[in-house]
C-alpha cells in the first residue's frame, strides 16, 4: 500500500444528503481501480452515528473513509455564511480544505448529487499546472442568458464560458495555501455578498485567471440542450432541482437508480420520491424563476465595462 497512488477526495454533507452520498460512493466503488488508494474525507458538522456507520460500510481494501467534524473550524465565521433554498452551510466547507489538510497538495472535491461512471482517479490525474482549480463550465450558465450576464457583470469572469461549476473540483491545495485562499474568502465575505450562487460565485471570483477548464464530461448536467448522442460521460451531476429522487424523466436518471439499488438507502430514497408533493415541485419552479430574476436585478445594479 505504501507505493500505491493515493487519491484524496473530499465531500461535505449533512444528514439530509447522506443517502445521496451513499449512492455516489457506490458508483465510485464500482468504477475504481485496484491500483489506487482512494482516501475519502467527509466534512460535516451534523451527521448521526447511525448514518456514519452505514456510510462506513462502503470501505474496501483500497477505499478508506474518514468523517471529519469541522464545527470548531467553522465557528468563528458561521454567522457570516448565508444560504438559500435547499442549500446548507456545508456547501462552504470546500473553501477551507487547503488549510484544514496541509498534508495534501492536490485533492478532489465532489458534490454528493452525482453518479460516477469512470475511474475518478482519471479526473484527479488531469494536470492543472499552477492553476488553483480545474473545473468544467457550469451547465446552468451555459444555457441561460440571465445567468451569463450575471457571471460576467457581477462575478466578473471575462467570459461566461469560463464560469465553472464548483461541485466538481480538482484543487491545487499547495497553490491555494500560497495565495492565502482562505484569507481572501473570509475578506470577501465582509465586502461582497453574492446572492445567486454563493460559494460558487466566490470561487469563480477568487480563482479568476487561474482556472483549468476541463471537459464537461466530468460534470455533465442533465440538460437536454447539453446532450450529445454517443458522447462518453464520466460523471453526471444532478444539479439544482434536476433530482431523480424527486422527478421522473430526468436525463441520465437510469445511472442514479442503478447505483441507488446497491445502497442501504434505496427504499428510503424511493419513499422520498413518492412523498415529494406537487407543492414542493411548484416551489422548485418558483425558486428557479426567482433565481433568474435575482440575477437580472444584480446585473442591472452594475455598469457594463465589458469590451464590445
Amino acid at each position: 500500500m505504501n507505493n500505491i497512488n493515493k487519491i484524496p477526495i473530499f465531500f461535505a454533507v449533512d444528514d439530509g444528503y447522506i443517502p445521496f452520498l451513499s449512492v455516489t460512493l457506490a458508483s465510485l466503488c464500482k468504477n475504481c481501480s485496484k491500483d489506487n488508494l482512494y482516501l475519502i474525507k467527509v466534512l460535516y458538522n451534523n451527521i448521526s452515528d447511525f448514518n456514519i456507520k452505514r456510510i462506513m460500510k462502503h470501505e474496501t481494501e483500497n477505499i478508506k473513509i474518514e468523517f471529519v467534524n469541522v464545527t470548531n473550524h467553522m465557528e468563528r465565521i458561521s454567522n457570516k455564511l448565508y444560504t438559500r433554498d435547499y442549500y446548507s452551510k456545508s456547501t462552504y466547507f470546500r473553501l477551507f480544505i487547503a488549510d484544514l489538510f496541509p498534508e495534501f497538495n492536490k485533492a478532489l472535491y465532489l458534490d454528493s448529487d452525482i453518479a460516477i461512471l469512470s475511474d475518478i482517479a482519471d479526473l484527479y490525474n488531469i494536470d492543472i499546472g499552477d492553476n488553483l482549480v480545474g473545473a468544467a463550465p457550469d451547465g446552468v450558465i451555459q444555457t441561460t442568458f440571465e445567468f451569463q450576464e450575471y457571471a460576467e457583470k457581477v462575478v466578473g469572469v471575462n467570459n461566461y464560458k469560463n464560469y465553472f461549476n464548483a461541485g466538481i473540483l480538482i484543487m491545487n491545495l499547495r497553490e491555494m495555501r500560497r495565495c492565502d485562499f482562505q484569507g481572501k474568502f473570509v475578506y470577501l465575505l465582509d465586502t461582497i455578498k453574492f446572492k445567486v450562487a454563493q460559494d460558487q460565485d466566490y470561487l469563480n471570483r477568487i480563482c479568476k485567471g487561474r482556472v483549468k477548464i476541463i471537459s464537461d464530461t466530468w460534470d455533465k448536467m442533465p440538460f437536454k440542450e447539453l446532450y450529445n448522442e454517443g458522447e462518453k460521460i464520466n460523471l453526471i451531476h444532478y444539479n439544482l432541482s434536476l433530482k431523480p429522487w424527486h422527478y421522473d424523466g430526468i436525463l441520465y436518471e437510469e445511472y442514479f437508480w442503478e447505483y441507488a439499488k446497491e445502497t442501504e438507502y434505496y427504499n428510503e430514497i424511493l419513499k422520498m420520491k413518492s412523498d415529494y408533493t406537487n407543492d414542493e415541485k411548484e416551489k422548485d419552479t418558483e425558486a428557479y424563476e426567482g433565481l433568474k430574476k435575482l440575477a437580472v436585478i444584480e446585473a442591472g445594479c452594475v455598469g457594463d465595462d465589458r469590451v464590445k
